[in-house]
């Protein structure tokens, strides 16, 4: 597939005059360049490209984002769907799809781009990413709960898997962190072309939605493929050791990918922002530190023994004969074992917002995850952790989403087409 392929022509796929211009002087919107470069998709989400930078197609059977290696860098935003109808619902959508298939080819957001087109009205695209590859873009889209209203007639159109989530004990969730009509999940290698793509889905969609709370993420705290290796948190362990890799097609195709109608070869996005008592970490002796984890910070092997991808011994005692590994440690709880079997594909990011009124640093984990239900994976594994994790005492939960990611769109259509079918 080449990008014009992927990209639509002009004179049917463009963005509409509402989307490009609405209330005029509120604009920007994005930008990129044409590479030329043709792409297509290998069976772990990958792009196989002429160029040495790595480009994912928009258009497929599933969103790029959620299998596709994991980038360095992530602005994650949801948004509130203003009032409007269904068809505009549906323009925007398609409004979205239009930019999204341009900037992850490199492309800008618009036909003209940053510094062409009418001259007496703001550029199609923002142009901060002008000069800039796309760096592996992707751009995922999400429905959340709250657009399953009366508003849209899409009430009986909600999956059932696209649950309320439970309070968990402890959490402290900041009403302005919480849920939203849509999300959108860029990620990249270069974080102002992940900026720029959510700057221009948000001046494309202004008068129709507006941004609900955003997140800026670095330093990938999970490996999607085989070829990545362990990241580490702020914590300063290696984090994600036991995910989902996208080489694991059976595994992915059980635990990751959705069946059911109109979410087929969807997923569940779960964003939960998790600040880090940092300054109380660092004062807390190494001991400590890899009993609360059960790992060890050096080379983040199984308390039991061995190295990384060993599996941990639960059962193996030591001294007095307790456990190697403590039953309250974050590797006990959160194993698949501990849970029935659940597992979740995690694709998160670390984060420093400044800090806070008391000096402290405002940082932590953006904790994203992939899953077929979150109700059978995520929520029991996150209840387990709630109540008996010895790491609570470092962590506070601040913000939280549930979406449902439709499928990839097909060439010529737009990202949840399925839906409104």
């Amino acid at each position: 597939m080449t990008q014009e392929s992927a990209s639509g022509s002009p004179s049917n796929r463009g963005l509409s005059r509402r989307g490009l211009f609405g209330l005029a002087g509120a604009g920007v919107i994005g930008a990129g360049i044409a590479t030329g470069t043709s792409f297509a998709v290998n069976e772990v989400g990958a792009a196989a490209t002429s160029g040495a930078a790595p480009t994912y197609p928009f258009f497929g059977p599933h969103q790029s984002g959620i299998i596709t290696p994991a980038q360095d860098r992530l602005h994650f935003a949801a948004f509130d769907v203003s009032d409007i109808s269904r068809d505009e619902l549906v323009k925007l959508l398609k409004d979205w799809s239009y930019a999204a298939s341009r900037m992850t080819a490199g492309q800008g957001a618009g036909d003209y781009g940053a510094a062409s087109g009418p001259y007496d009205a703001p550029p199609d695209d923002t142009g901060e990413a002008l000069d800039l590859p796309p760096a592996g873009l992707t751009i995922t889209f999400g429905f959340g709960a709250s657009l399953f209203d009366a508003r849209f007639g899409l009430a009986d159109r909600r999956p059932a898997a696209l649950v309320d989530l439970p309070k968990f004990p402890g959490e402290a969730l900041v009403d302005a962190l919480v849920g939203g009509d849509l999300c959108i999940q860029a990620c990249s290698d270069d974080p102002q072309v992940a900026v720029h793509a959510i700057r221009n889905l948000s001046r494309i969609a202004f008068g129709r939605a507006s941004l609900r709370w955003s997140q800026l993420g670095f330093g990938r705290t999970s490996s999607t493929t085989r070829a990545q290796v362990t990241p580490r948190n702020l914590f300063g362990f290696k984090d994600g050791t036991a995910n989902l890799r996208a080489e694991d097609t059976a595994a992915v195709e059980k635990h990751v990918w959705a069946d059911g109608g109109w979410m087929t070869g969807g997923s569940y996005l779960v964003a939960r922002k998790i600040r880090m008592t940092i300054e109380t970490w660092d004062r807390t002796s190494l001991r400590e530190q890899e009993a609360v984890v059960g790992r060890t910070k050096g080379d983040g092997s199984p308390l039991s023994g061995g190295s990384e991808f060993t599996a941990p011994d639960f059962a193996l005692a030591g001294r007095a004969d307790a456990p190697l590994i403590d039953p309250t440690s974050h590797v006990r709880l959160a194993h698949p074992g501990s849970n029935g079997g659940a597992t979740i594909l995690r694709r998160g990011y670390n984060f420093v917002d400044g800090n806070d009124e008391l000096g402290r640093l405002n940082a932590g984990l953006f904790f994203i995850s992939f899953q077929r239900d979150p109700g059978a994976q995520f929520v029991p594994i996150q209840l387990a952790l709630a109540r008996n994790d010895a790491m609570n005492e470092y962590l506070r939960h601040v913000g939280s989403g549930l979406f449902a990611v439709p499928p990839g769109a097909a060439s010529g259509s737009f990202v949840g087409a399925g839906l409104f079918a």
